[in-house]
């Protein structure tokens, strides 16, 4: 195991112990199924489909993110983690459909059938973009789960509430895992690994999108919450910046550094990753509209 990967699969086994110890919640016993408010209305039940919708492709992104980093201990063993977690997420959304009575059984069968119609694809090819894709993802999940968990408090859903707050909760601590690797990787080669996130946060898109059905649509709703380009760059884009020690300044000069690359015609080699990393295509310096 190299010093790197080692590293790295400290980072794990702190993210592994800290679960165990505080964060691990039970489906059938921690959600209060009690408290369920059958009045709630059809967009909050919307959301949450467009929730579980999104959560539906766990096998593509497990098949996927675990091949990418399968030679790297401690990322494989996260990504089985992340894999069981994220299962409760779509398993628990899916019972709040059904027993608030807003979805019947073969309207949930239905949905599945037109979900895995359809292949969710990496956005990225080399496991440092899809470690911070990774984590600009789980950053924007979470900011939207805790608005729209303020939102099923107004509307009077303690249960859905309590399960966007258990899930925002491991969504969060997702994106710490993320933000301590890319720390290490930073460590290890810091131009290499702005340069990979310039090009991340200029491509960025949520899972869903082309994917899931009716999704301009359900987006419109979601987007109710206050979800926007504005929320994405100051609850997402800067606080991870701030986070990984990385001042806009710097990013800004990896971004113009990264077109300067490309004119060249110039490649880069991931140093902290085995593989090759295209010169990245940067068109603005703020991550593009968030998409869920």
């Amino acid at each position: 195991m190299s010093r790197l990967e080692e590293k790295i699969f400290q980072e794990y086994m702190t993210f592994f112990e800290k679960a165990e110890r505080e964060r691990r919640w039970n489906v059938f016993q921690d959600i209060p199924w009690e408290r369920v408010n059958r009045d709630a209305s059809e967009e909050l039940a919307l959301c949450a489909e467009t929730f579980c919708s999104v959560e539906m492709y766990l096998p593509d992104y497990v098949a996927n993110g675990i091949n990418l980093v399968r030679k790297y201990f401690g990322q494989a063993w996260f990504q089985a983690n992340w894999a069981y977690e994220e299962s409760k997420h779509s398993l628990t959304l899916m019972q709040y459909l059904l027993r608030s009575g807003k979805r019947t059984e073969e309207q949930l069968t239905d949905l599945q059938n037109q979900i895995f119609a359809k292949k969710w694809d990496l956005p990225f090819h080399t496991p440092r973009q899809m470690t911070f894709y990774g984590c600009v993802q789980e950053m924007a999940t979470f900011v939207i789960y805790v608005k729209h968990r303020e939102r099923a408090a107004a509307e009077g859903d303690e249960c859905l509430r309590a399960i966007y707050d258990y899930i925002a909760r491991d969504e969060i601590a997702h994106c710490r895992f993320y933000q301590s690797v890319i720390k290490v990787l930073l460590e290890e080669d810091r131009p290499g690994t702005l340069a990979d996130m310039a090009h991340v946060f200029a491509n960025f898109e949520m899972p869903g999108v082309g994917i899931v059905p009716d999704y301009d649509s359900r987006i419109l709703k979601m987007r109710e919450a206050g979800v926007d380009r504005n929320v994405f760059i100051q609850k997402v884009y800067m606080p991870i910046l701030k986070y990984l020690g990385v001042s806009r300044h710097e990013m800004l000069a990896a971004q113009r550094t990264a077109l300067e690359l490309r004119r060249g015609g110039e490649g880069r080699r991931d140093a902290s990753i085995e593989g090759r990393a295209g010169a990245p295509s940067l068109d603005n310096a703020a991550p593009q509209v968030l998409s869920a």
